[in-house]
């Protein structure tokens, strides 16, 4: 029986995350052979059949979603039972956000795309859009996302106004969920939760870099471990 993944998100034939995200997942399937099947579900449709129907969740770019809580709720099942999970732009946005308040107990954190005047934003507009641009990046050592690069910096392309919010970062930093991926400034770009199959965050868009050649090391990643379930 094929597996598949849900993306997470409401889709936009027009906006260029969304084609490359679709782009990517045929360029991972076609280098590894892996019949993996994937749906676009609008985050207002989550509901509790939804891993009864997939194997894996991918927090798709594209926010503000229609429905926050149900994403933030399939984000905490993924991260709880060892479902692979991958969250890009937007995505990695929420998987903090989801930390935050059910690691960290902080129930009222928010999203500023949501409620720019909440009293706990982690996370904010970035002084500085990274939308359109390239930017290095440093990896932890002994992270799974260096495993998986097979080294300790990349390039990669950004689409996001929005960033973790520099006061709570140190914050993040006490709980359980890793850091493994910073720009040169130190601002946070990645994060795993450790011991689980897959379950990274980025907030750049890594399928904006695969091909048909080179399938983006991320996301063929993300499908074995779809696979290996």
């Amino acid at each position: 029986m094929t597996k598949s993944i849900a993306l997470l998100g409401e889709y936009t034939p027009t906006f260029p995350p969304h084609l490359s995200t679709n782009a990517a997942i045929e360029h991972a399937k076609a280098a590894s052979g892996l019949d993996i099947g994937a749906d676009w579900i609008s985050t207002a449709d989550i509901d509790h059949t939804l891993f009864e129907r997939y194997a894996g969740i991918w927090i798709a770019p594209g926010s503000p979603y229609k429905d926050m809580d149900k994403t933030l709720s399939a984000i905490r099942h993924a991260r709880e039972n060892n479902i692979p999970c991958f969250g890009t732009c937007g995505g990695f946005q929420h998987m903090i956000i989801e930390y935050a308040r059910n690691v960290l107990g902080f129930k009222d954190a928010q999203h500023a795309e949501y409620d720019p005047y909440a009293s706990t934003l982690f996370i904010s507009q970035l002084a500085c859009s990274l939308a359109g641009r390239a930017l290095p990046l440093t990896l932890e050592a002994d992270s799974r996302v260096a495993e998986i690069y097979g080294a300790l910096t990349a390039t990669e392309q950004y689409y996001c106004n929005f960033g973790i919010n520099p006061d709570y970062v140190d914050t993040l930093k006490q709980g359980p969920m890793r850091i493994t991926g910073a720009d040169d400034e130190g601002e946070i770009r990645v994060i795993e939760w450790p011991g689980h199959p897959f379950f990274i965050g980025t907030l750049f868009v890594p399928q904006a870099r695969s091909t048909p050649e080179r399938p983006h090391l991320l996301v063929s990643a993300f499908l074995k471990a779809v696979a290996n379930l």
